[in-house]
């Protein structure tokens, strides 16, 4: 027995306590606290089971939670600048995505910073055109973390491509009937996987192309970023307005000089001259790190005279002694292209400042020839 001193007054006075009192006190708390664990679980189960089905879902499904994408930033790396463009509209008023071939670099030449191989992999989208236009992807995609897409545009739906060509030397294009009909061309088929890998890269060249990666990047985005789909939708619709009109645009600018023949210094034109009609008849080289022999320099000299080429057109960058070289003795003159927008600032505005330099510098040489002649 236990006892405790209460003061009554004057007088102390003592109470006993026994062990067996205190029993049902205990009880009652330890039922009290039972009760109170059930109704916490009754409560808290449910909302457990709701989140792990609504992760699991989303990890089935390969979409982010819609709250985290518009609270997280949007996380897109891409290789060149016609093609950052692109993304770029999609993405206005939601994110800028990331550029790797910056300044007048080429892809065709570019090495990889760590750092850049370090954006690549944090990145949750990759965009590129395909291995063979930019050969610095090779290595680093093929040790690409799972958490990174990777999204090789020369495989987007719908798109018309173009074989490559084997030869500096072009064979001339059915144009009438491939302008009109460029759907059903022989010179033009829908994509497939066993045409990829011989098809030429330089797909943004030709408008209609622009539009179907447009559509395509938007569907990508999308679904990684679920709570913008709206926005790259109505950006990509927009986008096609703006490459509609351009496209009207330049091929009325071009028609004066649709019959004029000309030489490129690479290979890099064909969609651009097949969608607008022009006459491009040879490249000084395959691939502009190429350099041509003295033979082929030599071959290129009797086409121009043979044709009567009305002009050769360097690249920045890229060796004009050559187009000096080609062009001695002959009636041409030189122009300058640039295929990529080397020489342009990147943001979405590049795209069509691109086109229209291509069309404008056209012109200048090929029209000024004309006029001369």
């Amino acid at each position: 027995m236990t006892g405790r001193v209460c003061a009554l007054g004057s007088t102390p006075h003592y109470i006993s306590v026994r062990p067996a009192d205190a029993e049902p006190l205990r009880g009652a708390l330890a039922a009290m606290l039972l009760r109170v664990a059930a109704i916490w679980l009754l409560l808290a189960v449910p909302v457990l089971a709701s989140s792990i089905a609504a992760t699991n879902a989303n990890a089935a499904d390969g979409a982010p939670d819609a709250v985290t994408s518009a609270a997280a930033p949007l996380d897109v790396v891409v290789t060149i600048k016609p093609i950052h463009s692109l993304v770029a509209q999609v993405m206005e008023g939601v994110g800028e995505p990331s550029l790797l071939v910056e300044g007048s670099a080429s892809p065709h030449s570019f090495s990889l910073k760590p750092s850049q191989v370090g954006a690549i992999n944090r990145a949750t989208v990759f965009f590129r055109v395909s291995e063979w236009l930019e050969p610095f992807t090779g290595k680093v995609v093929r040790a690409l973390p799972a958490s990174v897409e990777l999204v090789t545009l020369m495989d987007a739906p719908e798109l018309k491509l173009l074989p490559r060509r084997k030869t500096g030397t072009f064979e001339p294009h059915d144009h009438a009937g491939e302008h009109a009909h460029h759907h059903d061309s022989d010179h033009s088929h829908h994509n497939s996987h066993d045409d990829v890998g011989s098809s030429d890269s330089h797909i943004w060249l030709d408008p209609q192309n622009a539009k179907y990666l447009v559509s395509h990047i938007a569907d990508v985005l999308s679904k990684h970023y679920p709570a913008h789909a709206a926005k790259f939708a109505a950006n990509a619709e927009a986008a096609h307005g703006r490459i509609d009109a351009l496209a009207a645009e330049l091929e009325n600018d071009l028609r004066a000089v649709q019959d004029r023949p000309f030489i490129v210094f690479h290979d890099a034109y064909q969609y651009f001259d097949a969608r607008f009609a022009l006459n491009a008849v040879g490249s000084i080289t395959i691939s502009p790190d190429v350099r041509p022999s003295a033979k082929r320099l030599s071959e290129l000299r009797r086409r121009i005279r043979s044709l009567k080429a009305a002009c050769v057109f360097a690249e920045p960058m890229y060796q004009p002694r050559l187009v000096k070289a080609v062009i001695e003795g002959t009636d041409a003159r030189s122009g300058t292209l640039d295929p990529e927008g080397m020489l342009l600032k990147p943001g979405p505005d590049l795209y069509e400042k691109l086109m229209r330099n291509l069309a404008a510098d056209l012109n200048r040489c090929l029209a000024n020839a004309a006029s001369e002649g």
